[in-house]
């Protein structure tokens, strides 16, 4: 976009160049435009720009010098707007260039969004903030087409409905716009992976199982369970002495949860690109397992300056793992129960007020005891009864009344085979996922709003007249009976019924928690 302005007989032009800044997780457009006026010669950037954009001044002159361009002799502003928002990154740069180097010539694109970082050679390099600034953009429909790095372009091409053009270098940026050619250089990205349509809308998943459940000997109970949880993707607690599998099986839920429709994938992705990860784009659910000692500020995001993404949230659409439950904080526990009953976090500090999805499945492990021994057939447990009273005590019945699945599992013995192979698992979660989608649910069974319940979770007339004596035998509260609800359902999608059966009802009630 240009303006004229007459001035003491000489026609000044003043450009605008659209860039955007990240917002919380959110992108906003910003205007970019440069005046050049006589006065003493300068440079100066304004409208609440940060460090990393008052340091691109040095870029920018460096880059433009190196490539034999005479600075006028004006002073030249530079003007960030809207003033109000404070910008950051280092992407700004190409922007700035541009603007300078095109003093003399009108751009008359208003639509044209620029993106990238200068090296003092005049080479246009990528950051990782472009991801997530331009996937926000146009999910807010704010972006059609863009110049960008040439080397970012193995992870924006995933982005479709962009028209981008890749540049190298800062004189290619200015053949562009000289020469108005703003037609996309790039291809779409085919993702590696297999698929399958419900409805006009594409499902991917991935067929390579790292760590296998062949690998995990015994336990049908528990990984009966595990592949109920995985398919509807069900928080899930195992319990169990030291050594009986409780971690082999959550490293092993990774590779057979439910396939991802390509907004998740780019959406995971954001997720990483925030913490400064360059993702790979695989159709595979992520998995978060931080430590019993990891801080708040780490598990939930935060920091004192900004509100910086924590496990919690990188875990979206994906797992996050407890191992040795008991032992984390109990803020910690308790602040979770926020996340897993509204699959989002909410980071408020002086600095940042900041929401970031945390749509997750949460699994956890815990010994039944300090000392681990307490189911132990063979070994002694050395704890009493306040130790252990103690130990359960860590965990709150409103955090325990989230988790939908519980299983004891049961010592290893040297009679033990493997008996299911995670292929196997696999096939029976992506065909309960079928079901489920097919059914028009949205959200899959373990995420299910009361609404969505009563709608997707019908009972039979068995069924139901246990799930009654169940609720009134066993004082069940109103979580409790949608918890016993949801995972029926799953139950009933994997032995391919239409409604929950008494077969259903009773494995789901199996699996509920035991009052201590």
């Amino acid at each position: 976009m240009e303006t004229k302005i007459e001035q003491n007989n000489q026609e000044n032009i003043l450009n605008t160049l659209k860039c955007a800044t990240l917002d919380g997780i959110n992108a906003k457009v910003i205007g970019v435009e440069a005046t050049f006026t006589k006065g003493l010669p300068g440079f100066a950037v304004v409208g609440l720009a940060s460090s990393d954009i008052q340091e691109a001044k040095e870029r920018v002159k460096s880059a433009l010098l190196t490539n034999e361009f005479v600075f006028p002799p004006l002073k030249i502003t530079v003007n960030l707007s809207p003033s109000d928002i404070r910008k950051s990154g280092s992407h700004f740069d190409l922007s700035l260039a541009l603007l300078i180097a095109l003093n003399k010539t009108t751009i008359e694109d208003d639509e044209l969004f620029v993106f990238g970082e200068l090296g003092l050679d005049g080479r246009v390099k990528s950051s990782t903030m472009l991801f997530p600034i331009i996937l926000s953009l146009k999910e807010q429909n704010l972006i059609k087409k863009a110049i960008v790095p040439k080397e970012a372009i193995r992870y924006l091409s995933h982005i479709s409905g962009v028209d981008f053009i890749a540049v190298e270098t800062l004189l290619e940026a200015i053949s562009v716009i000289k020469s108005q050619n703003y037609t996309s250089n790039t291809q779409r990205f085919e993702y590696d992976a297999k698929s399958f349509k419900i409805d006009n809308t594409k499902y991917y998943y991935k067929t390579h199982y790292e760590n296998d459940f062949a690998d995990v000997k015994g336990q049908m109970i528990a990984k009966r369970a595990a592949m109920i949880a995985a398919a509807g993707m069900h928080n899930f607690l195992m319990e169990g002495n030291p050594g009986c599998g409780k971690s082999m099986i959550a490293k092993r839920l990774k590779y057979i949860l439910p396939p991802l429709q390509e907004e998740e994938i780019l959406s995971i992705a954001k997720h990483q690109f925030l913490d400064g990860i360059v993702p790979t784009f695989d159709a595979i659910r992520p998995m978060r397992s931080p430590h019993h000692t990891a801080t708040s500020a780490s598990i939930f995001g935060g920091g004192s300056v900004s509100a910086k993404i924590g496990e919690v949230a990188l875990a979206h659409y994906g797992v996050l793992f407890f191992d040795e439950l008991p032992h984390f904080s109990k803020n910690i526990l308790e602040a979770l129960r926020e996340p897993l009953q509204d699959k989002k976090v909410h980071i408020a500090r002086v600095n940042a007020k900041i929401e970031y999805d945390a749509d997750i499945m949460f699994i956890a492990a815990q010994n039944p005891c300090p000392c681990g021994n307490l189911l132990s057939k063979t070994k002694e447990c050395r704890c009493s009864e306040m130790e252990i009273k103690r130990y359960k005590n860590r965990l709150s019945d409103p955090f325990l009344d989230r988790i939908d699945i519980f299983v004891v599992m049961q010592e290893v013995s040297s009679n033990d085979k493997a008996d299911i192979t995670s292929k196997q698992i696999h096939s029976s979660v992506i065909e309960a996922f079928k079901r489920q989608k097919q059914r028009g649910q949205i959200r899959l069974n373990g995420k299910l709003s009361e609404n969505e319940i009563e709608k997707y979770c019908i009972l039979d007339t068995q069924a139901k007249a246990i799930l009654d004596s169940a609720t009134s035998k066993f004082a069940l509260s109103h979580r409790s009976i949608a918890s016993i609800k949801k995972v029926a359902r799953t139950i009933a999608d994997i032995n391919a019924h239409t409604d929950i059966t008494k077969k259903d009802i009773l494995e789901a009630l199996s699996h509920r928690r035991r009052a201590k």
